[in-house]
């Protein structure tokens, strides 16, 4: 008894680790914490969000602290105006020197109110790019992790295809055995249960792929690990609202909102460009030593400690008209950025469209395949009592089975469909973050 005692407390941990349950929203959370495109575009972000300060606009003064040493040595001839001619041979001459350098740019020109909204731009941007992201990769991982459910219920559907023409060969079996049917339709029975044999091999290499690829996209370091994944159907919204959406398209979607970012970081540009017509003010000052050593003449040794400043006040006048040349390309990068803002509704305008038909005839298939699945089940169960009573050939049992199975297949596809595109309007509206609510 002790001993089982030991074994339990040794695999307990791995049996609770291994009944750990998954849903979408706990998917996504660890996706969004270990994925390393979403680990990269923060870190982006976060370097935008350093640059944004007032030291980089321009704003701050520089402060540099300098020190040197120098000298010669030279060999003098001096020739005075009385004639007296004198040499000196090896005269070395030192300088050592430092000091403190103040320099400040005052005015430039409002090119520093540039630069500053620029710099919050970017780092709006970089937001933006990260939410962008968030959201590509949201959208992305909800349809591959929806897509894993519709494989393992397609998985479930296979098998109880193989059930259904296991159970028929057993009857043929039976029969052939006693006499009551042909040798041709046991085998067509054997081959009929062999192609649905393989096709749930083929499907579980299926199931595989595609949890390979969801831990994959979370970034697990076991690759293999099996997901015990909560949701076992596939469920969709159906009150989705069209004119809500599209609201939401124009005030929420991320690639709008950047684009109406990347029109204004045109316009700062241009204002940037603009502050050259303007005078500009800086203001430098320093306060340093200096010593100088001479090897010839009346003194020999300088020393000055002092402070010195000063103001320069300048104008740009003429510069081969390159200002005005840039103001005119500027101005017509404003104009590229408004269209490129405008494609981009209308084709956003587009997809939405595109989307929310589809989003509302997969719905309508959906209800159509339910119907449909019932219908086939009925037809089944009347075409296997009939076989049973011998009353049915192979052949229309296995239509019957054919038709239970792709009616089961075709409601699949459609619940996944409806899925897709409510993934899709929820991405383009800006609401996609909402399953990790």
């Amino acid at each position: 008894m002790n001993r089982l005692k030991i074994l339990l407390l040794f695999f307990l941990p791995f049996a609770i680790y291994a009944q750990e349950e998954y849903n979408l929203k706990r998917c996504l959370e660890l996706g969004l914490e270990r994925n390393y495109d979403i680990r990269m575009v923060r870190n982006e972000q976060q370097i935008a969000n350093n640059n944004n300060t007032i030291g980089n606009a321009g704003y701050l003064p520089t402060l540099d602290l300098s020190g040197g040493y120098s000298g010669t040595t030279n060999n003098v001839t001096q020739h005075t105006t009385d004639g007296i001619t004198s040499e000196y041979n090896g005269t070395q001459n030192t300088t050592a020197n430092a000091g403190l350098n103040l320099n400040w740019m005052v005015f430039d020109g409002f090119q520093m109110q540039a630069k500053s909204e620029q710099l919050k731009e970017f780092q709006r941007m970089g937001e933006l790019n990260t939410r962008l992201s968030i959201e590509d990769f949201v959208a992305g991982f909800s349809s591959e992790y929806y897509n894993y459910i519709r494989q393992k219920i397609s998985l479930k559907n296979m098998e109880s295809a193989v059930e259904l023409s296991r159970e028929r060969l057993r009857i043929v079996k039976a029969r052939y055995n006693i006499g009551s049917m042909s040798r041709l339709d046991y085998q067509q029975a054997r081959v009929d249960f062999n192609a649905d044999s393989s096709s749930l091999i083929k499907q579980h290499e299926t199931v595989y792929t595609s949890r390979i690829r969801l831990n994959q996209l979370m970034a697990l370091e076991d690759i293999t690990q099996n997901l015990d994944i909560r949701d076992s159907l596939i469920e969709f919204n159906p009150l989705l609202n069209e004119t809500d959406i599209w609201n939401k398209i124009l005030t929420s979607n991320s690639s709008l909102l950047l684009s109406a970012k990347e029109k204004r970081m045109s316009e700062l540009d241009y204002k940037s460009i603009r502050s050259r017509n303007y005078p500009y003010l800086s203001l430098n000052a320093g306060y340093g030593y200096t010593k100088n050593i001479y090897g010839m003449g009346t003194v020999d040794k300088q020393q000055s400690l002092g402070f010195n400043y000063g103001l320069t006040l300048g104008l740009n006048i003429f510069d081969g008209f390159n200002r005005k040349r840039e103001q005119k390309n500027a101005r017509i990068l404003i104009q590229n950025k408004e269209l490129q803002y405008e494609q981009l509704e209308l084709g956003l305008k587009a997809d939405f469209a595109n989307i929310w038909m589809a989003y509302k005839n997969n719905m309508e298939l959906t209800n159509l395949e339910k119907e449909n699945v019932q219908v086939a089940q009925t037809n089944y169960e009347i075409a296997i009592e009939r076989y049973k009573l011998g009353d049915l050939s192979g052949i229309e049992l296995r239509e019957a089975q054919n038709s239970l199975i792709g009616a089961k297949e075709r409601l699949l596809q459609a619940e996944y469909n409806t899925k897709l595109c409510e993934i899709s309007l929820l991405q383009i509206s800006g609401q996609i973050t909402s399953y990790l609510e």
